[in-house]
């Protein structure tokens, strides 16, 4: 009889081999449940508490009383808080609650849009509390938390990583940003980063997204920025930075062979009518080499480099133009030197405001029963939330018959109770001095929370 042949993965060494690959797995597992404590432990008890304390929520200082972002005190006794530009708008006054539920309206002192910085003083009651101080960067896969109120829920921490170094994000802005991944959503801006130490890492702004919601990718404006241009907001020392006003790609290799010449510079992609680069006279198809003789390296240098140039006033900016060499001379005085700054407004200074409306007149038709039979597009009826087919059931808690409600004059925002055609109840607030939404609807889920909604 002819010897049995064994396959190789038969031989004897098979089971050796597979204790090893076994006792390997095992020396990851234990090594990875090892580092799960470790990395919780990093952070002192009490640390993120007492970082929340520092934390604000941001509302609009009006009776909408509209939800606008976050915000965090600043210094090691705050004086100020500091938020994001977007965040605040153009008013002049807040709304800022703390973890305590303590409301104070404040007055915004600064802003800076470009740069997306704004600056809130604080009243009694808020003022000399202990705010954040700036820390290091931490190193790439550092743990991260970021602290805010994400989609209008207050007082919310999450934790990511540092998950790329600082890097400038928009060509046109001397800011850097570091990227982390951290959940923010809408909501979070203006709230802060922090370490494990509770310190300051960066103010979320942004989030990389193709819907308005995370995926992953979120921005914070440096603490080492934030350190650098605060106190100059505040003593008002900061020149607020040119609108540049162009879109630019940077000459990469692709871009240099299509033109016939070397890598390096910015290839200007389009120019906007009321920018600093349109009234230097710069077209599309311009190549920017170098401002004040030093060669443009990274698309990001050009900001960063009009910032340091805005001191002298004027900067020569090399360009080559359908290859000729051209030097332009830009003129980096401010239009208006308080441009960048926010004056508290004066009494007088506002639009003449209507002082009634019938009900009938924002923008719906009302047959018997009160039921709303035709609605307006772009109205203050829509924008509230009322729809075609809702019967008004009352009107600031009072009810009305047709004749009465259709002679209704309201002279502040009304908060009108409609049934609608399923037969469910509800309140909106039709408001034609704003454009209001309306009251948001409460989930089933916890009427404390009315961003928590059932699905």
């Amino acid at each position: 009889m002819r010897p049995k042949l064994f396959h190789p993965t038969t031989r004897r060494p098979r089971p050796v081999r597979y204790f090893t690959e076994v006792l390997a797995a095992l020396v990851v597992l234990t090594f990875m449940a090892a580092l799960s404590p470790v990395r919780a432990a990093e952070v002192a008890p009490g640390v993120l508490d007492a970082a929340m304390d520092k934390v604000l929520v941001v509302r609009s200082a009006d009776d909408a009383d509209r939800f606008l972002g976050s915000a965090f005190l600043w210094g090691e006794v705050a004086e100020v808080a500091v938020t994001n530009a977007h965040v605040v708008g153009d008013a002049a006054e807040v709304r800022l609650v703390d973890r305590m539920g303590r409301a104070v309206v404040a007055v915004v002192i600064a802003r800076d849009a470009v740069r997306d910085i704004a600056i809130i003083g604080l009243p009694e009651g808020l003022m000399g509390r202990a705010g954040f101080l700036p820390g290091a960067m931490p190193a790439l896969g550092a743990q991260v938390w970021a602290l805010g109120a994400p989609l209008g829920i207050e007082f919310t921490l999450t934790t990511g990583m540092i998950s790329a170094t600082p890097r400038q994000v928009e060509v046109a802005v001397p800011i850097r940003l570091v990227q982390h991944d951290a959940a923010v959503n809408p909501g979070s801006s203006g709230g802060p980063l922090v370490d494990a130490m509770g310190r300051l890492v960066g103010m979320n702004s942004r989030i990389a997204d193709g819907s308005r919601m995370f995926v992953g990718i979120a921005y914070a404006i440096t603490a080492e920025d934030l350190d650098r241009l605060v106190p100059l907001m505040i003593a008002e020392d900061l020149a607020p930075f040119p609108k540049l006003g162009l879109r630019a790609r940077a000459v990469d290799r692709q871009v240099a062979a299509a033109l016939g010449m070397g890598v390096g510079g910015l290839l200007i992609d389009a120019v906007e009518t009321a920018g600093l680069a349109a009234r230097m006279g710069l077209r599309a198809g311009d190549i920017i080499l170098a401002l004040n003789g030093v060669v443009i390296e990274a698309p990001g240098d050009l900001a960063f480099l009009i910032e340091a140039a805005q001191a002298g006033g004027t900067a020569d900016l090399a360009i080559l133009r359908r290859g000729q060499a051209v030097l332009v001379s830009l003129d980096l005085r401010p239009e208006d030197p308080a441009a960048g700054l926010l004056q508290r407004a004066t009494a007088g200074t506002s639009a003449e405001r209507k002082v009634s409306y019938r009900l009938e007149s924002l923008g719906f038709d009302l047959i018997e029963g009160g039921v709303i039979d035709r609605i307006l597009e772009n109205s203050p009826a829509v924008w509230s939330g009322l729809a075609q087919g809702d019967r008004i059931l009352a009107v600031n808690g009072e009810s009305h018959d047709l004749r009465g409600l259709r002679g209704l004059e309201i002279t502040a925002p009304a908060l009108i109770l409609v049934q609608g055609r399923d037969g469910q109840t509800r309140h909106v607030m039709l408001d034609p001095w704003g454009k209001s939404i309306g009251l948001r609807p409460v989930g089933g889920a916890n009427v404390l929370d009315p961003a928590v909604v059932v699905f």
